[in-house]
C-alpha cells in the first residue's frame, strides 16, 4: 500500500488506535501520550515514582499502568494494543554494580514487550548515542556502531538488534529512531545547560569544537514521533530523529545567555561526550521536516522557566 508523502496533511480522522506509551512519565514519553490521548485509546507505563505522577497521567487522559517494564507481567497488558511506543530506558552511565540493568531494561524487557504485543506497529526509542564518532560530519544511519556512553550506548545497540529479531518473529512492523538532542518544557541537554548558565556555572563540551547538534523541539519531536508509528513496516524503519536544522552548543548556550541576560562560561575538556551531529536526510524523507526553529525552541524554553 502506498505511504502518503512526508509533508503531506493528514486527509481525515484516523481510526482510533489502543496505544501503549512506555516511559510516560518521562521527556519523550509523556508529551507524545498526552497528544496520542486526545484521539485515540492510550494506556502509560511507568514507574510513577513522583508523588504526583499518576495523576499527571490520568488528568491528561492517559490511562496509567504502574510499573517497570524489567518486571511487570506483560500478560496483564491491556488486550487489543495496535501501537507500541516504547520510550522506556535506562539512562546515565553505568557504576560497576548496575551494568546488568543497562541490558535487561534496554535489550532483553524491550523484545519481551514485541513478544507480548505481536503485530502491533512498534517504535522502539533508540539513541544518537549509538554511533560511533565520525568527527567533523554528520552521523548517518548506515555508520557503524560506538560507544558515547559506556553500557547505555552498547545496551541500546544491543536492544535494535533483540527488537528486529522480535519483529521478524511475531510479524510486528517496526520503527527504530535514534533520537538525538530533544528538549522543551519536560527538559533536554539544552534545559541542562541552561540551568548551568542560570547557576553561575561552566558549560562542559568537547574539545572538537564547534559541537554541532540538531535539536528538536517538543512541539515537533510529538509529531515526528507519531509519524514513527504510522510508518512503522515489517521492513524495519531505521531513521535519525532529531531537527531539521544544525547549531552548534557554543551557539545556543551564546543565545540563551543573551535571553537570559548572563554570561555564558564555556570550558573544553577532553572526557565530555563528543557532539552527537545527525544527518537528517532519511529523516525528511520519511518522517518530515522539524516546524520549530531552533531559537524559537530555546526562547521558549526560558519562557517556561519563568
Amino acid at each position: 500500500m502506498e505511504q502518503a508523502d512526508a509533508g503531506e496533511e493528514d486527509p481525515g480522522p484516523r481510526e482510533a488506535w489502543r496505544v501503549l506509551v512506555t516511559g510516560a512519565t518521562g521527556r519523550v514519553g509523556f508529551p507524545i501520550a498526552r497528544a496520542l490521548a486526545a484521539r485515540h485509546d492510550v494506556f502509560g507505563l511507568a514507574r510513577c515514582r513522583g508523588a504526583g505522577d499518576r495523576q499527571r497521567l490520568a488528568d491528561a487522559g492517559i490511562r496509567p499502568i504502574v510499573g517497570d517494564v524489567a518486571t511487570l507481567d506483560l500478560e496483564e497488558l491491556p488486550e487489543g494494543i495496535t501501537h507500541v511506543f516504547h520510550a522506556a530506558a535506562h539512562f546515565g552511565r553505568e557504576s560497576p554494580s548496575d551494568w546488568q540493568q543497562f541490558f535487561e531494561v534496554n535489550a532483553q524487557a524491550s523484545g519481551r514487550l514485541v513478544g507480548a504485543t505481536p503485530g502491533a506497529s512498534f517504535v522502539y526509542c533508540s539513541t544518537g548515542s549509538a554511533y560511533d564518532y565520525q568527527g567533523r560530519r554528520p552521523l548517518s544511519e548506515d555508520d557503524p556502531p560506538g560507544v558515547h556512553l559506556g553500557a547505555y550506548s552498547l545496551s541500546k545497540i544491543a536492544g535494535e538488534a533483540v527488537v528486529r529479531f522480535a519483529a521478524e518473529r511475531c510479524g510486528t512492523p517496526l520503527t527504530i529512531i535514534r533520537i538525538f538532542s530533544t528538549y522543551g518544557p519536560e527538559g533536554g541537554a539544552p534545559v541542562t545547560r541552561l540551568r548551568r548558565v542560570l547557576a553561575g556555572k561552566e558549560v562542559v563540551l568537547h574539545p572538537d569544537a564547534p559541537n554541532n547538534y540538531n535539536p528538536i523541539f517538543e512541539d515537533d519531536y510529538v509529531r515526528l514521533g507519531i509519524r514513527a508509528l504510522e510508518v512503522a513496516a515489517a521492513d524495519p524503519v531505521v531513521v535519525n530523529f532529531a531537527g531539521s536544522d544544525t547549531v552548534s552548543a557554543e551557539e545556543y548556550c551564546a543565545y540563551l545567555g543573551e535571553l537570559v541576560r548572563l554570561p555564558v562560561r564555556i570550558r573544553y575538556a577532553p572526557d565530555a561526550p563528543w557532539p552527537l551531529w545527525p544527518d537528517v536526510t532519511r529523516m525528511h524523507s520519511i518522517l518530515g521536516r522539524t516546524e520549530v526553529p531552533w531559537r524559537e525552541g530555546m526562547r521558549r524554553v526560558v519562557e517556561s522557566l519563568g
